[in-house]
């Protein structure tokens, strides 16, 4: 490796020029031109600027020796055809506001200019009310009529061919392939009135015909089971609106293969966008679970800067606190809301919630009648991370108890017999079907183990994690009432200083009337030095000094609301576990129906804290094939 120089002569000095407009051009390829896949990501774009209603992407070799990308948009007149192989020239912006408020999939005029230089280009296009069409050989600027319906085709050839080295870079066929279908899948699912195809090497391997509806694109270009495994999100508030669907927890997978966002119809990937979403799913999901959503937001174009990267993937919000709420809010109202009966649930994940019905006056069970001991309540523990809220819960046996388990007087009803039945007090021998709409949980049967409870319904068996269910009880209950609370604190008797950067002491300047909140005390105890004079009760025999590097960076980069409420989370998290029905507990039929409508009352109820599922349903169907019935 040869080292740098650590000197230069003046005799050894270049001269400051301007560059040549073909190495201009090649860095610019640099830039937006990274494989196929990028290649046909800006003809994509193009053409459906143009309002085209079909696109046709044919490809060779995984698109290195051909991307031909055929639409019956506008067209381009025959005096602009040259015109559009020069460097930044475009017909979609003219001015500063333009570029302020890009309303257009392309916009920066590079993209032609850069792949003629890297490969072999021609443009074949009519434009909307001329005789004919033309076409340009991009190398010798050659202009020859052709036969042509309304549209444009731009062919590339040879990807690379002026620089060998860059090819050496691109995988297999069948990878680079894999990558410009995703960048087609990209486009059809923000467009789904638009029809796309692709081929490749003279075989048809994806089309998406036009949609009437974005479910009926995501079931195309996804699946059927990412709409049936997922709930519809639509939310708007002032410059924001989030539309699109996400997927119910037990739909998450261990890659985020199946992510999608956009930004006004683009493409993005934006850590604001990412980060809102993941606070939204974070006391649903288990441990490095990726959720599925396909998320689409609408915001004034002025509110968002488009042309932070040559690809147009990232984008910069002038208000990301405000976006950040916006996308949170809408996905964690989607996933709490009750879901409708008749939609389709893939096999092994929960069945849905039907929409909540007035409870029968005449079940006992309509409120909950499970009473817990100071022991199993964990009073204690509840009162010792939380001292600050001694005064709303100083009456440690009856408010506890009703926070975590409202209790109920009123002795069980005894319910009708069925004709020809025992009578069992423990039991509703109501009819089933009487109760389907309200109980969609259906009725307790029995206790397994102290741990499950099973249940009827009239689709068959339900099994209920009864510790797991009743912690997302309590928990949900803690959220409520104990909102905007501030986290205990515990003073440390000697204060724990650290040499600080200084955006950790700008952090912790802005921030001082925030940290309290969360249970913690950071002072500056010189220009560069800070001290952690207090911390939260719950992590009083951790680290300090770790404690607060991560909470500062955490607050320097995400909203301070946010990770307040994230912390506040976690401890209520912690006590709702202790204070949850313990495994082995042994409940009556009367409790354990308590649970049951307790659960249809919960959002999010299907998973625990910690994003484990609560219940299960086994179909009449599924015990049947168990048993081998009508075989």
């Amino acid at each position: 490796m040869s080292a740098l120089p650590t000197s230069i002569s003046p005799a050894e000095r270049r001269p400051i020029r301007e560059l040549p407009d073909e190495l201009i051009s090649q860095i610019a390829a640099g830039e937006v031109v990274e494989r196929p896949a990028s290649v046909v990501r800006e003809l994509l774009d193009n053409a459906l600027d143009a309002g085209a209603g079909q696109i046709t992407v044919r490809l060779a070799s995984g698109g290195v020796r051909l991307i031909s990308v055929e639409d019956d948009g506008l067209g381009i007149p025959r005096e602009e055809l040259t015109v559009a192989l020069r460097r930044h020239a475009t017909s979609k912006i003219a001015s500063l506001n333009d570029l302020e408020t890009v309303g257009t999939m392309g916009f920066r005029g590079e993209a032609l200019a850069a792949i003629n230089a890297i490969a072999e280009l021609s443009i074949l296009s009519r434009f909307a009310g001329s005789e004919g069409a033309f076409a340009l050989d991009g190398r010798t600027g050659e202009l020859r009529p052709v036969a042509r319906s309304t549209g444009t085709t731009v062919e590339v050839r040879e990807l690379f061919f002026a620089t060998p080295a860059r090819r050496k870079f691109l995988k297999t066929d069948a990878t680079e392939l894999a990558h410009c279908i995703e960048a087609v899948r990209r486009h059809a699912l923000a467009r789904p009135e638009v029809g796309f195809s692709v081929w490749h090497d003279g075989k048809l391997v994806e089309q998406w015909r036009a949609a009437t509806t974005r479910e009926q694109r995501l079931a195309d270009a996804l699946s059927d089971d990412f709409v049936a495994q997922s709930v519809a999100v639509e939310r708007e508030g002032g410059p924001v609106r989030v539309i699109g669907r996400a997927g119910i927890p037990d739909a998450a997978r261990s890659r985020g293969d199946q992510q999608f966002f956009y930004v006004n119809g683009r493409f993005v990937r934006d850590k604001v966008l990412s980060h809102a979403v993941r606070s939204a799913y974070e006391d649903v999901l288990h441990g490095q679970r990726q959720p599925i959503y396909a998320l689409y937001l609408e915001i004034d174009p002025a509110r968002v800067d488009v042309n932070v990267h040559p690809t147009k993937i990232e984008v910069r919000f002038r208000d990301g606190r405000e976006v950040h709420q916006a996308v949170r809010h809408a996905i964690e109202d989607a996933l709490a809301a009750p879901r409708a009966g008749d939609a389709v649930v893939a096999p092994g994940a929960p069945q849905p919630f039907f929409k909540q019905a007035p409870l029968p006056s005449n079940a006992s069970w309509a409120q909950p009648a499970i009473n817990f001991t100071a022991r199993e309540r964990g009073a204690g523990d509840f009162e010792a991370m939380w001292p600050r809220r001694s005064e709303q819960l100083a009456h440690t046996a009856e408010p506890t108890a009703s926070l975590l388990w409202p209790s109920v007087s009123a002795a069980p009803t005894t319910f009708p017999p069925s004709a020809g039945l025992p009578v069992d007090d423990r039991a509703d021998t109501t009819p089933l079907a009487t109760n389907e709409e309200a109980w969609p949980l259906g009725r307790a049967l029995a206790q397994l183990q102290g741990i499950y409870i099973l249940a009827e319904n009239s689709q068959g068996l339900v099994i209920v994690d009864m510790h797991a269910a009743h912690e997302r009880i309590v928990y949900e209950r803690l959220k409520t009432q104990l909102d905007g609370a501030a986290i205990a604190s515990q003073p440390l008797l000697i204060p724990a200083t650290f040499a600080a950067t200084p955006q950790e002491v700008a952090t912790a300047e802005a921030c001082a009337e925030v940290l309290p909140t969360l249970g913690l005390e950071i002072t500056p105890f010189s220009a560069r030095t800070l001290a952690v004079r207090a911390v939260p009760g719950t992590l009083a025999d951790g680290d300090p000094v770790e404690l607060a590097r991560s909470v500062l960076a955490e607050l320097g980069q995400h909203d301070a609301s946010t990770v307040v409420q994230r912390a506040q989370n976690e401890l209520l998290s912690t006590m709702a576990c202790h204070g949850a029905v313990r495994a082995n507990r042994k409940l009556t039929i009367d409790e354990m129906n308590a649970l049951l409508r307790q659960m249809e009352a919960t959002e999010r109820s299907d998973q625990c804290n910690h994003g484990r599922p609560t219940w299960r349903q086994l179909s009449i169907r599924e015990l049947d094939s168990l048993f081998m019935r009508g075989r």
